[in-house]
């Protein structure tokens, strides 16, 4: 063979492989050549380059005119209590939700304070996910493993978050305790290693739960065995957390530690009962505003964690006026309120601010973000991650939200001294859930409220718990 039919050989061979790799749908050498042409190469586009390679997005982003002071000041403001921090753990919910609960007690007794133990519920709640998780692999177990529901609990066997309704649910349940006497273990506050161990185990004792009902086993017997399983995890959560606090005595103490009554012999129940003084299911709705769906109707999350143990996570759908209307009611009368958000759009986590424009990305990047609300949640783009206490509101003079302030749990050193103040637009676009009590909430809603449910699967993209 002559060279010049070798190099033909060689040439045919070369595209008959960039042809094989080819599929349809692929980037093609014609389709690269188009993007590239599309890219400009000027002396801006250099800059920032340079600009980039050496500093975050977010410093460059960052919007000079949402750069000076921050107005701190609230019309309407619930009474200052101690902030906390959830470390390396997403129990946000719980944070927020015992900051609710300790807020209702100060303001019912007029002098008193507590500080709720989160690790005494968590423990809990931890224990009662797993039951979840091995109680759905029976009732699942003769579906493929390959189903989509098996395949969920297999997948996400155990976490740390959660809503209000596992803090009502599991303080109902189990009562509460004072955090001096059971305080914040290592892995309650970093709990990544001990949810893996947790996980794993409930994996394995998931396959063997399947096959244990595969295999005609007496239904007392496979639940004598789930029994044995989850002392196993009970052991594994005591000495990680810290065996839960059956009784104690404890004396209600003024901020600089002077006893304020008589010390007292407690259980976690009868605590509960002093502090949150009787049920909290069926005295609270959670709103939640999802513009995918149609307003006034009420839902419900199938296998919340609360499957068997407790309540599912129910909610009424409402426009963000109802809602912002229901916050403020509460906030006059000095009640504070659970709340989660997407609280990390646009948030300058510095001097703790949430504005819609605190970044600039659009400019930066030569491009725009147009998406509505319901557009983001539903390509998963945005989404309830965070909760926090909602506790002030500023108000124009017709009665309008300006802006709006939440105790957060990220510390007391952490924006504004452990807070942070969101523009009533952010929160419009970025809020999603509210609990509060029927006290604010409008005859028709409840009733609304009461309906029969709609039923939501746990994979939506809006259900994912907050951390």
């Amino acid at each position: 063979m002559n060279l010049k039919n070798i190099i033909l050989t060689m040439a045919l061979t070369i595209a008959a492989s960039a042809t094989a790799q080819q599929k349809q749908g692929g980037i093609s050498q014609q389709m690269l050549q188009e993007i590239e042409k599309q890219q400009t190469s000027s002396a801006s586009d250099r800059a920032l380059f340079n600009a980039l390679a050496s500093n975050s997005i977010d410093n460059l982003a960052r919007n000079y005119r949402r750069m000076g002071p921050v107005d701190t000041y609230f019309s309407v403001e619930t009474p200052k209590q101690n902030i906390h921090d959830q470390k390396s753990s997403g129990r946000c919910w719980l944070f927020s939700g015992l900051n609710v609960l300790r807020a209702n007690f100060a303001k019912r007794s007029d002098s008193l304070t507590v500080e709720y133990s989160q690790a005494y519920v968590f423990f809990y709640d931890q224990l009662e996910k797993a039951n979840l998780m091995l109680q759905a692999t029976i009732d699942h177990a003769r579906k493929p493993i390959d189903d989509q529901r098996v395949q969920f609990f297999f997948q996400h066997p155990i976490n740390d978050g959660g809503t209000f309704c596992g803090v009502a649910d599991l303080a109902e349940k189990y009562g509460l305790v004072p955090m001096s006497v059971m305080p914040e273990a290592y892995s309650a506050e970093n709990t990544s290693r001990m949810a893996k161990i947790v996980a794993s185990k409930l994996r394995q004792f998931g396959l063997e739960l399947r096959k244990m009902v595969n295999d005609g086993k007496k239904t007392d017997a496979i639940q004598r065995r789930k029994t044995e399983m989850l002392a196993t995890i009970y052991h594994i959560l005591s000495i990680t957390l810290g065996e839960p606090v059956k009784e104690f005595t404890y004396a209600f103490k003024d901020k600089n530690g002077k006893a304020l009554t008589p010390e007292k012999k407690y259980t976690p129940r009868s605590f509960y009962e002093e502090t949150v003084g009787g049920p909290l299911n069926g005295t609270f709705i959670m709103a939640m505003n999802d513009p995918r769906r149609p307003y006034y109707k009420t839902y419900e999350v199938e296998y919340d964690r609360h499957t068997y143990d407790g309540h599912n996570w129910k909610y009424i759908n409402l426009p963000m006026d109802d809602i912002e209307q229901m916050a403020i009611a509460s906030l006059k009368d000095g009640r504070k309120m659970y709340s989660s958000y997407d609280v990390g759009k646009q948030l300058d986590r510095k001097r703790g601010v949430l504005e819609l424009d605190n970044f600039d990305y659009a400019t930066l990047f030569s491009t725009d973000f147009p998406m509505t609300k319901a557009e983001r949640i539903m390509t998963f783009d945005s989404g309830s991650t965070h909760a926090m206490t909602l506790t002030a509101v500023d108000l124009t003079d017709e009665g309008k939200a300006k802006k709006w302030k939440v105790e957060n749990s990220w510390g007391a050193s952490s924006g504004q001294s452990g807070c942070i103040i969101m523009s009533d637009d952010w929160m419009r676009e970025y809020m999603f859930r509210l609990v509060v009590d029927k006290a604010y909430v409008p005859e028709e809603i409840q009733q609304q409220y009461q309906q029969k449910p709609v039923m939501v699967m746990p994979e939506d993209p809006l259900f994912q718990v907050d951390e």
